[in-house]
């Protein structure tokens, strides 16, 4: 039973990555608002013994989970725990996501490809066992703060921005050569390299789209993307009567961090101020589809649902991998993304068909793969 002390518990799942990092400054920060109860990391073990040790966390809770998604899972369904953030990068997040909502916690969420994956198990468990979805993107944090403003059914559109990543305004053809290290510059934002990939391909933000869906149960014809690459406009909701509320801020992934860990209270600290006399100009376009054909196949995959989110998420997981390797161009990341999706997909019914969609979409991808190498 829970005493008197009023802090948050709070288990940490992917400490050692970026977001990992950020919310261990954030709760630092306010250590009568926060205890960290529980650290997960992948491989990093150096610097999971440097924060355990920092926090205070026992050995026996700060766990190296690489490979091993049933310890995340572990962790996530810890009694004492009142937060779960969850920011395990790919797939391997998806146990901890179950965990952490069967058992009534918030799920502070900034591992998109569970929810993207897993969507219908995932609002299955989510309403059965109680628990909260808060997102740490900057985006859907965008979203979450507008939709405060107005009724579900008052919600018109749901606008998302990209900063276009690294190759915004590229050709097709001026992308048939670009390099991994040309890929991992990101202009605006300081992210791994799984994430930063998939931004230069606009998979990220398919991804968004898919998950903004999965999220606040708005239509895939009603969430729109638009390239915005001063990225200070994080997202946006137009309603019935035309207005439109955004949030702005300076990239900065401590607010929607905190935002997620405390809310509806927002953190006495100021993360990302704009200064409206120095901003400049803020611009928007639409996104390049010919040349980040990425966008378009997850919209695709949305729309089809059952197994097609799962396996559009897997096959991109193998994809880039593999152009980080060297062993295929960044132009075929869409290409054995798309090869897997018109193979079929199948349906999901239950965590059995989410993992088995998974692992069809990988082995497939794999192959796909393969024979660009032979080529």
């Amino acid at each position: 039973m829970r005493g008197p002390d009023p802090r948050r518990r709070v288990v940490l799942l992917g400490s050692t990555g970026s977001i990992g990092t950020q919310a261990i400054e954030v709760i630092a920060a306010h250590p009568d608002d926060y205890e960290v109860v529980a650290l997960a990391a992948g491989r990093n073990t150096e610097l999971l013994a440097e924060q355990a040790a920092a926090l205070g966390v026992p050995r026996d809770r700060a766990v190296c989970a690489a490979g091993d998604p049933t310890a995340l899972a572990a962790l996530a369904a810890l009694p004492e725990a009142d937060v779960v953030l969850n920011a395990v990068v790919g797939f391997a997040g998806l146990p901890a996501t179950l965990a952490a909502l069967e058992h009534g916690k918030r799920l502070a969420l900034a591992n998109k490809e569970s929810l993207i994956a897993g969507g219908p198990v995932v609002a299955k468990v989510r309403a059965a066992g109680g628990g909260e979805i808060v997102p740490v993107d900057s985006e859907h944090s965008a979203v979450y703060q507008a939709l405060r403003a107005g009724r579900p059914s008052e919600v018109a559109k749901v606008v998302l921005t990209a900063s276009g990543g690294p190759f915004r305004g590229r050709t097709r053809a001026e992308l048939a050569t670009v390099s991994v290290q040309d890929a991992l510059t990101h202009p605006t934002w300081n992210m791994g390299p799984k994430i930063t990939i998939d931004s230069s391909t606009l998979m990220n933000k398919g991804l968004e789209v898919i998950e903004a869906h999965e999220l606040f149960g708005i239509g895939f014809d009603a969430i729109e993307v638009v390239v915005h690459p001063q990225s200070v406009l994080h997202g946006m909701v137009e309603f019935c009567d035309g207005a439109t509320l955004a949030q702005l801020s300076m990239p900065d992934m401590r607010l929607p961090i905190g935002l997620a860990l405390g809310a509806p209270d927002r953190l006495p600290q100021a993360f990302g101020p704009v200064d409206w006399a120095t901003i400049g100009a803020l611009s928007f376009e639409a996104p390049d589809l010919d040349a980040f054909p990425c966008l378009a196949l997850a919209y695709a995959a949305g729309r089809a649902g059952g197994g097609a989110p799962a396996s559009l998420s897997g096959a991109n997981e193998v994809a880039v991998e593999a152009f980080l390797a060297g062993r295929i161009a960044w132009l075929a990341i869409a290409d054995v993304v798309d090869q897997v999706l018109q193979s079929g997909t199948g349906n999901v019914e239950n965590t059995a068909d989410v993992l088995e969609a998974d692992r069809v979409a990988r082995e497939r991808a794999r192959v796909a793969v393969a024979e660009r190498e032979a080529a």
